[in-house]
C-alpha cells in the first residue's frame, strides 16, 4: 500500500503515517521498528532524548527495507542546544541511528532562550546543507517562536511537530504554519498515555475511550484509535502513532479503507477544550543548562 506523502519546503516529501518510539525500551523499540516495516510502515520517528536511537538503527538494519526507502526523524535535545554543541549532536546522534544522514532533523524545544535558539538554527541550516539532515525542523514552536526565525531570513522549518490531538487542535499554530509553509506533525495524536505529557503530573488518556470517537468507531466497524489516526490524515497532518504491540501497530497501519465524514468531523470538533497533556512550550525549558 502507498501511503500518502506531504511535500516539504526543502523539495523532500514526508509519509503522512509513521512511527513513534517515545518511551519504548532498547527491545521494544527495535521490535516495533520491524513490526511496523514488515506492516508497511516507512516513517520511523526517535529523538535522542528518548535514549532508543541505537534500538532504531537495530531494527533498520535488520530489515530487507532499504535504508533510502525508510523516512527517519530523530531530534535535537535541550542541553544541545548552541551552534557548536548542535554539530556534534547530530553527529551522535547519527552514529547511534548507524547511518549516514536523517530525513528530518527537529530541534525538540524552542526553550527561553532567543540568542542561544538562533545560533541552534545557524546549525540547523549547516546541518541540512551538508546532508547530513535531508531536512530540518522545530517540535513545540508557538508562532511567536515560527516569527524569529522569519525575522531572521534564510531556511525555514520544514516541520513543526507539536502536540495535537482533537482535544487540542492548534488552530493557531497550523494557520500560521500554513501561512508559512511548514508542515505539521502531531505528537501524542491519539491523547497520550498515563504517561504523557513532560509536566508536572501525568494525565491519562481520555480520547480513545470517549463516547463520541467510541460511536464514530462503531458505525464505521474500526477502532477508536484508527478513527482518531483518520482524523489527522484527513487534516493534512503528519501523524506518528506510538504502540510497540505487532498487531496493534499493523491496525493503527490500516486506516486507508475508510474515510470519515463531513458529520464525523463536526462531532469529533466538538471535543476541542484546549486539554494539554504536557506543559505550554512557554512554561517549559526543561533539561537546559
Amino acid at each position: 500500500m502507498s501511503i500518502p506523502a506531504i511535500a516539504l519546503n526543502s523539495g523532500t516529501s514526508i509519509p503522512q503515517l509513521g512511527l513513534g518510539v517515545w518511551q519504548a525500551s532498547d527491545e521494544e523499540t527495535e521490535r516495533a521498528v520491524g513490526a511496523a516495516l514488515d506492516a508497511g510502515y516507512r516513517h520511523i520517528d526517535t529523538a535522542a532524548a528518548y535514549g532508543n536511537e541505537a534500538a532504531v538503527g537495530r531494527g533498520l538494519a535488520a530489515s530487507s527495507v532499504p535504508r533510502e526507502d525508510v523516512f527517519v526523524t530523530t531530534k535535537l535535545w535541550n542541553a544541545d542546544h548552541g551552534h557548536d554543541q548542535a554539530l556534534a549532536a547530530v553527529d551522535a546522534s547519527l552514529q547511534r541511528l548507524g547511518v549516514d544522514y536523517v530525513d528530518l532533523y527537529l530541534i525538540h524545544w524552542p526553550l527561553q532562550d532567543r540568542d542561544r535558539l538562533l545560533r541552534t538554527w545557524d546549525a540547523m541550516e549547516e546541518i541540512a546543507e551538508s546532508g547530513r539532515a535531508k531536512a530540518v525542523g522545530v517540535c513545540n514552536f508557538e508562532p511567536h517562536h515560527l516569527q524569529l526565525l522569519v525575522d531572521r531570513g534564510g531556511m525555514l522549518p520544514a516541520v513543526d511537530q507539536v502536540e495535537l490531538n482533537p482535544h487540542l487542535t492548534q488552530k493557531d499554530i497550523r494557520a500560521e504554519a500554513a501561512k508559512l509553509g511548514i508542515a505539521v506533525e502531531s505528537w501524542s495524536p491519539l491523547g497520550g498515555t498515563s504517561r504523557s505529557g513532560w509536566g508536572p503530573e501525568s494525565k491519562p488518556n481520555t480520547l480513545l475511550g470517549d463516547d463520541t470517537i467510541g460511536a464514530i468507531a462503531q458505525e464505521h466497524g474500526v477502532t477508536p484509535a484508527q478513527v482518531l489516526i483518520r482524523w489527522h490524515l484527513d487534516n493534512g497532518l503528519i501523524v506518528i502513532p506510538k504502540s510497540v504491540h505487532p498487531e496493534r501497530i499493523a491496525q493503527n497501519f490500516d486506516v486507508f479503507g475508510f474515510a470519515l465524514t463531513a458529520d464525523d468531523m463536526t462531532r469529533i470538533a466538538a471535543l476541542d477544550d484546549g486539554t494539554r497533556l504536557g506543559l505550554h512550550p512557554d512554561e517549559m525549558n526543561l533539561g537546559a543548562p
